[in-house]
């Protein structure tokens, strides 16, 4: 007995066990006569944070806080942090779908505000105009009147019928009393000034409004067909479209400009960020499955990042 008591006071691994507890207890020791309280258990408002609560308050129109007041947004504030705080002790904040949209988000916002810390010079905001100058353009335009021939009221002769009026129309002026008597009411109107592609497009759809580009100015043609039956119409003028000068549109180039920026700055620190992890896919995926994975924002990750 003698012989194995000594051969375990003797032992490495006793010996190491000893120290830790003795350490161990030197620490506890220490900070319980210290009277320090654990700093994850302290929950400190400075000056900057009542500053906040108090320029919230006043933000939403209200008049100045009351002592009472303020001492239920203070409570509120500690109650938030004191369950923040827990919900990440009990892990509440892993594998939510909601809690890792929001993060990203604010990763997003972080980005965009370092964007737009820097404003463009003159000359380069005209030089990227010139870049990307047919983003601006502006579509043609159109002012037009059209006779309506009405399917409903015609059946299958209403695009026969256009054409045998489009004949008693020819060197006929746009607005006389004679087109209006050959044609159908129109749930809309006869007469459009100066409306985009896109605003014709909207109306009777994109065929009508591609027709209009080939018609010539001041005469009856037809009969084109729309969402609603066939019309014939006349066409008074045609803007084309055109690339307006820097001028016309400089606050809208410093936005696009902003917004590129943001754009690049955002894909350079998510590439950095990016190059930190390893992305293990499953093995079986086939190429189409890898094809709609590259197609997507989210990438589905098998084992440890």
């Amino acid at each position: 007995m003698r012989v194995a008591i000594g051969r375990w006071l003797r032992e490495p691994l006793l010996h190491f066990l000893l120290a830790g507890l003795l350490l161990f207890g030197a620490y506890r020791l220490v900070h319980q006569g210290s009277g320090e309280p654990d700093p994850a258990s302290r929950i400190e408002l400075t000056a900057d944070d009542l500053r906040q609560i108090h320029a919230a308050w006043l933000a939403q129109g209200r008049e100045a806080l009351s002592p009472k007041e303020v001492r239920s947004l203070v409570d509120a504030r500690v109650r938030e942090e004191i369950l923040y705080r827990e919900a990440l002790a009990l892990g509440l904040d892993k594998d939510d779908t909601i809690v890792r949209r929001r993060l990203a988000q604010k990763m997003e916002f972080l980005f965009e505000d370092v964007a737009a810390l820097r404003a463009p010079t003159a000359g380069e905001l005209r030089a990227w105009f010139e870049k990307n100058a047919e983003r601006f353009t502006l579509p043609a335009r159109f002012t037009f009147r059209h006779l309506y021939f009405s399917p409903d009221r015609r059946g299958e002769r209403a695009r026969d019928d256009a054409a045998r009026a489009l004949a008693k129309l020819a060197g006929k002026p746009a607005d006389g009393p004679a087109a209006a008597a050959l044609a159908d009411p129109f749930m809309f109107q006869d007469y459009y000034g100066d409306r985009s592609f896109d605003e014709i497009a909207r109306t009777f759809g994109p065929g009508f409004a591609r027709a209009l580009l080939d018609r010539a100015p001041g005469t009856w043609s037809g009969p084109i067909e729309s969402g609603y039956g066939w019309h014939l119409v006349w066409v008074d003028s045609i803007t084309p479209a055109r690339v307006p000068a820097f001028e016309d549109v400089e606050p809208d180039v410093r936005r696009a400009w902003i917004e590129d920026q943001r754009d690049e700055i955002r894909e350079r620190a998510f590439e950095a960020m990016r190059a930190r992890y390893e992305v293990v896919l499953p093995k079986d995926l086939g190429a189409p499955d890898l094809a709609s994975l590259r197609a997507t924002p989210v990438e589905r990750p098998e084992g440890p990042q």
